[in-house]
């Protein structure tokens, strides 16, 4: 288990390191908390923070509650926090703010250890709790709620100035391959597109059936090749291997606009994908392809009547 340390002694630290090292615990050691806090942000497979109540730059306690805030609820963080006194009152704080426990310093090894394992157990659970919460089992991509957490923040940094993209994209005639060669051939089809979907951008999330959405802090030019090169690998991928299908998928382009949220940025792109649809399937359209009157209702949140999807 990977775990940040922050202690200002360094005797205190390399005792305690050695105590971890012996149940084979990967130790980060910090004499500050901003630093330590900026490591636990950019390391996500840092499963524990041990910190003392008192520190150079900030307090135990604050650092405590940032990093709880940091894990919120989609990452599994044990946070010990550690205090040379027996102040009942300290360690209520501290509990109350988001630690997890609370040990008195320096703790005994076999007490560090013994309390480890339960972190150990604790966030290996969690862990699974918010990958079945979060991720759909069959593509490996987010679900759609999980979708929808993470978009809600990319249109807060698109509130700011951050360009933002949205793809959507859905299997053509996907009924016809369930009809044709069965759900199992199907499944293979899903976990294939969503295998080439996962390394095309930073948010990728499976919204229901066989259509899918792409979120990229781009340009709508980018985002176009973003989704002309993954509509190229899904056609030239095998991805039912079993039986002999060709997959194509049909791709709709949109770009944050300045007002927008994250509903109307989508259904300009839906509109979009749409259009692809009823263009006879198969191909890239960008929102900003559109005839002026589709522009507009898709600006007002409004749809148009269009084929069915297949």
């Amino acid at each position: 288990m990977r775990i940040v340390l922050v202690e200002p002694s360094r005797a205190v630290q390399r005792i305690m390191t050695d105590f971890m090292a012996h149940d084979k615990h990967d130790v980060l050691t910090f004499s500050e908390g901003r630093k330590a806090l900026d490591c636990v942000k950019a390391d996500p497979g840092v499963r524990a923070l041990i910190t003392s109540v008192h520190l150079a730059d900030i307090s135990g306690l604050e650092l405590c509650a940032a990093t709880r805030k940091l894990a919120g609820h989609r990452r599994a963080l044990f946070i010990i926090v550690m205090s040379s006194t027996e102040d009942f009152g300290l360690a209520v704080q501290a509990l109350d703010i988001g630690a997890d426990d609370f040990i008195r310093k320096p703790p005994l090894a076999e007490e560090l250890r013994a309390r480890l394992r339960a972190a150990d157990r604790l966030t290996s659970m969690q862990r699974e709790l918010i990958k079945y919460a979060t991720i759909d089992s069959l593509t490996g991509l987010l679900n759609r709620r999980a979708f929808f957490d993470r978009a809600a923040e990319a249109s807060n940094a698109a509130d700011n100035g951050l360009p933002l993209s949205a793809i959507m994209f859905d299997i053509d005639l996907f009924k016809h391959i369930n009809d044709t060669h069965g759900h199992r051939a199907g499944d293979f089809v899903l976990a294939g597109v969503g295998s080439l979907a996962r390394s095309a951008a930073a948010i990728v999330g499976r919204l229901g059936g066989e259509e899918f959405c792409l979120l990229e802090h781009c340009e709508l030019a980018d985002a176009v090749d973003i989704a002309d090169s993954l509509h190229r690998s899904i056609k030239l991928g095998r991805l039912a291997p079993e039986v002999d299908v060709g997959i194509t998928c049909s791709f709709g382009v949109a770009e944050w606009e300045q007002g927008d949220t994250i509903d109307r940025l989508l259904r300009r792109a839906d509109i979009a994908m749409y259009e692809a649809k009823s263009g006879g399937r198969d191909r890239v359209v960008a929102a900003d392809t559109f005839p002026p009157a589709d522009r507009h209702q898709a600006a007002l949140g409004t749809t148009r009547l269009v084929p069915r999807r297949g």
